[in-house]
């Protein structure tokens, strides 16, 4: 991957429409990352952003919205006053319904209002981005106002925030709806964890290393661990977090990228289309999972209350007889010639111990043991990619411990944090993604069919579950703060396996 690329290869001009303005995910992270790119010199001077909600204000109310959030969000020591003022003079609102269609041509009378502009700039070659940052239901009804509006010219892209549905069919209508105006590459599926350094990373310490490569498969790998825990419960998004449940949440979508990226085949190169043709490949070779493997590969669990004064998830959304999961580990495989035996271990829950989300590629152990006499063991190999809190990667080997009097065994690591390896602030992944909008670079991006695969791979356990439920089941318990039902641990336990529980 390429460092982000500077202003003039941006469009000199360009329109970014945020639906859902003022709302958390807009103020918290899109805002904030479009003035870190501004205060890096990202942003050309016709670089415009208009902000369509719901709340009554006008530009300067946004303004003063937009200034408050940029105090919370942008660290003080980044927030300098220039870039401020620089940002918020970009910065227009409009009070629109999405769903009444008479409010519609005002937006289209403000962004066809090139005034801030040069006389003599084409209106056609104004890039014009629509961040649907909304819910999904809206998606479709908001595209088709901005074709009857005629907004949506060649150059228009329009970014598509999860859930995109809640199973496959809603997947496919919200496609197709969208698709109705706008074509497949002008669509832009946005999946954050895409754009952190340490998984566009794990590409490069791939394809760009001759060290791991001949080593990354099943004859060398034992078994592979993705791990995405929140500390913290469902907070303010319990409304929505009870209809999705980590499954949908995180698992169709984050989990399932990340065990793309790892388990890919090499692509011809990196770009547009080639990484996306190889994940597609990999969810098309998952093991699909019946009725009996749902039963004996995946667990199911939601928090209830440790005793130490946290609160049961069935308490923070005030249904008793809640049983959506906060909780899903899977035992999953990939059938191909590569990793053929290999288990991929997905894990991911609200409430854990810590937070903290990491790729764990175990080795198996060495073949024979070469020091019999030896203090201490040779311990297998192991790599971990750390993506957050911290990113970096720790290469885990076995050394010899200095001093005299035989061989003493001792497991050591190599370890690469990528704040003190390239000693400067490490962008946010919004950051990087609002740009590849902007260009219309897709690679980072998920193709209709690749969501559709992942939709079709979880739709067994969403069928087996409901099944479960009619019959009276329910997730299993585990206590706030913890790592999660002992029933994850036997997964891997059954196997001869442990979790790696903390990288230290």
């Amino acid at each position: 991957m390429t460092d982000l690329p500077s202003a003039a290869e941006l469009p000199e001009h360009a329109d970014f429409v945020v639906f859902g303005a003022t709302g958390d995910l807009a103020l918290r992270k899109l805002l904030p990352a479009l003035f870190q790119r501004d205060r890096e010199g990202q942003l050309p001077d016709g670089f415009r952003i208009v902000g369509v909600s719901r709340t009554e204000a006008d530009d300067d109310g946004f303004r003063a919205l937009v200034a408050d959030a940029l105090v919370e969000h942008v660290p003080a020591s980044e927030l300098d006053a220039a870039t401020v003022q620089r940002l918020l003079g970009r910065l227009r609102h409009l009070t629109l319904d999405a769903l009444d269609p008479a409010d519609w041509h005002r937006l289209a009378g403000l962004l066809k209002d090139d005034a801030p502009r040069a006389p003599e700039v084409d209106p056609a070659s104004v890039v014009r981005v629509f961040y649907l940052a909304v819910a999904p239901s809206l998606f479709g009804p908001i595209c088709q106002q901005l074709d009857r509006a005629g907004l949506v010219t060649p150059l228009s892209r329009v970014v598509l925030e999860k859930p995109l549905g809640h199973d496959l069919a809603s997947s496919r209508a919200i496609n197709d709806a969208v698709g109705e105006v706008f074509a497949e590459p002008q669509i832009f599926r946005i999946d954050h964890y895409l754009g952190k350094e340490s998984v566009q990373n794990l590409l490069v310490t791939r394809f760009a290393n001759t060290l791991l490569e001949p080593l990354w498969s099943s004859r060398w790998i034992d078994h592979v661990e993705i791990t995405v825990a929140e500390s913290l419960g469902v907070g303010e998004r319990g409304g929505y977090y009870d209809q999705a449940g980590a499954l949908r949440d995180m698992v169709q979508n984050h989990l399932l990228q990340l065990l793309c990226l790892v388990a890919m085949e090499p692509p011809t190169y990196v770009g547009r289309e080639n990484v996306r043709d190889e994940k597609l490949k990999v969810l098309q070779a998952l093991r699909p999972l019946g009725p009996a493997d749902v039963d004996r590969d995946v667990v199911r669990g939601q928090y209830v209350g440790s005793g130490q004064g946290d609160r049961a998830y069935a308490e923070e959304v005030a249904d008793g007889a809640t049983t959506t999961e906060t909780f899903v580990a899977i035992r999953a495989e990939i059938s191909n010639w590569r990793w053929a035996g290999v288990p991929f271990y997905l894990r991911t829950g609200k409430r854990m111990s810590e937070r903290t989300s990491q790729i764990v590629v175990q080795f198996k152990e060495p073949p024979h043991a070469m020091f019999p006499g030896a203090e201490g063991a040779p311990s297998a190999n192991r790599l971990h990619i750390l993506v957050q809190p911290e990113e970096g990667m720790r290469l885990h080997l076995t050394a010899k411990e200095p001093g005299p009097g035989g061989i003493r065994l001792k497991p050591v690591s190599l370890d690469l944090s990528y704040a003190a390896a390239f000693g400067r602030r490490t962008p946010e992944a919004y950051e990087r993604l609002l740009m590849d909008v902007v260009r219309g670079n897709p690679t980072l991006f998920m193709r209709r069919d690749e969501v559709e695969a992942a939709w079709t791979w979880v739709a067994p356990i969403l069928e087996a579950w409901r099944a479960a439920d009619a019959a009276g089941a329910r997730p299993l318990p585990y206590p706030a703060g913890s790592t999660g039902p002992a029933a994850a641990d036997a997964l891997l336990g059954r196997d001869g396996r442990t979790w790696q529980e903390l990288d230290r």
